[in-house]
């Protein structure tokens, strides 16, 4: 039997990371979890998870430096990136930086879950279509809230 894939989320949200763990698991996910930029660098290193969720507003070192960080080591510079945001302003830079997916907060659980198997079985970033996935008349999942990276 397959070992489950591992997701590593770095968010200082609790509340956040207690919503995503319970439904990427539910999914079928392995997930590890970290408070702080410099935290997440240091997880991603030991545990070389299969995919990272990666908040850009973190404690002690912010999203977008260690995303950058973690592009420069050679066993981290594959692992695919989703960043997270509730800030449309970095998205470019995260896409910019080598992220797969940016999703701007908050999102809904299933379009996480897709972001997260697009992004382990695909290195165009394109083949990730917003547009596909359902969304609510209020939804903040609508096709500007997905950016898929280059």
């Amino acid at each position: 039997m397959p070992e489950p894939v591992t997701v590593l989320m770095v968010d200082d949200d609790r509340e956040i990371v207690r919503g995503a763990c319970l439904r990427l698991q539910a999914a079928g996910y392995r997930m590890l979890t970290a408070g702080d930029g410099e935290a997440g660098i240091v997880a991603a290193i030991v545990n070389h998870p299969d995919v990272i969720l990666l908040d850009v507003r973190l404690p002690r070192r912010d999203g977008l430096s260690a995303l950058s960080h973690l592009k420069r080591q050679p066993e981290t510079k594959d692992i695919p990136v989703v960043m997270l945001s509730a800030s449309v302003v970095d998205q470019q830079a995260a896409l910019d930086a080598g992220a797969r997916f940016f999703l701007r907060k908050p999102y809904r659980g299933d379009i996480l879950v897709q972001a997260i198997g697009t992004a382990l079985t695909t290195k165009d970033p394109s083949s990730f279509n917003a547009d596909t996935h359902p969304t609510g008349a209020d939804s903040h999942d609508s096709p500007a809230n997905i950016h898929p990276g280059r």
